[in-house]
């Protein structure tokens, strides 16, 4: 037991591994070492956690991101790690498992599917809402507009309704739970961008055209009411708890 009180008071007052502030190696120390990024990797988790554990033992409440850390080294060194990992990830992928190379394309005829690149499935979709283009009877019964043109406004209004949300809402909120509803309505966006993009492939999905089409409006507006539903129980207890640690740390005058 008295070992292990040891090891927490030395791990405690950063006479481990990580030197004090005032025995902290500069960069061209670091540099010259032998053990190289991993070393300098490995120090800066443990500084970070030895920190954090010190501000949380100080105060009750505690924002790591609101006390913050230095951008150099603590940020850079982090960013830089991450960074390598997934640059050796990509590299392996692209070594181990090489794009399967097709025949290539016949110019003189027409692909049987012709689909943009996955991250314009969506838009994509939009263009396919001809069954929501409206048939006015003054117009004896032809549509106001084309179905490609409806499909352009159609990306239109979405693109500027996501361009403007920034500005509708302007509130400090940092977690979904403090704002039940632009969280819901956020998910219901993303779900209805994988439903929209479901339909732009829907001669790839053995379903049911109309099944496919009411499902890319049902399950977006399903997904956003759960949400909100669930986010707007958990509100509550959050805001209490929130409230309670933030007036334990600066009393109300």
């Amino acid at each position: 037991m008295s070992d292990t009180n040891d090891d927490k008071d030395v791990a405690a007052d950063g006479t481990g591994i990580v030197a004090p502030d005032d025995e902290t190696p500069t960069w061209r120390e670091r540099k010259e070492r032998t053990e190289g990024l991993s070393r300098l990797t490995y120090e800066y988790f443990e500084r970070a956690r030895r920190e954090d554990q010190d501000l949380r033992i100080e105060s009750d409440y505690v924002e790591r991101d609101v006390l913050a850390f230095p951008t150099w080294p603590h940020e850079m060194v982090r960013n830089l790690a991450l960074t390598s990992f997934f640059v050796g990830m990509i590299i392996f992928l692209s070594s181990a498992l090489p794009p399967h190379i097709g025949a290539p394309a016949n110019s003189t005829q027409t692909p049987a599917v012709i689909l943009p690149d996955w991250y314009l499935y969506w838009s994509f979709g939009l263009l396919k809402l001809g069954p929501l283009n409206p048939e006015l009877s003054l117009l004896g019964g032809s549509k106001l507009m084309a179905d490609r043109a409806y499909g352009v406004v159609a990306n239109i209004v979405v693109v500027g309704f996501i361009s403007i949300v920034p500005f509708l809402n302007k509130g400090a909120a940092r977690r979904p739970v403090e704002q039940p509803f632009w969280a819901a309505l956020g998910v219901g966006g993303v779900v209805f961008a994988f439903t929209i993009s479901a339909l732009a492939v829907k001669n790839l999905i053995s379903m049911n055209s109309n099944l496919l089409f009411d499902l890319a409006f049902l399950l977006p507006i399903a997904a956003t009411c759960l949400s909100y539903a669930v986010l707007k129980s958990m509100r509550e207890g959050y805001m209490f708890e929130l409230n309670r640690r933030y007036y334990r740390l600066r009393p109300p005058k």
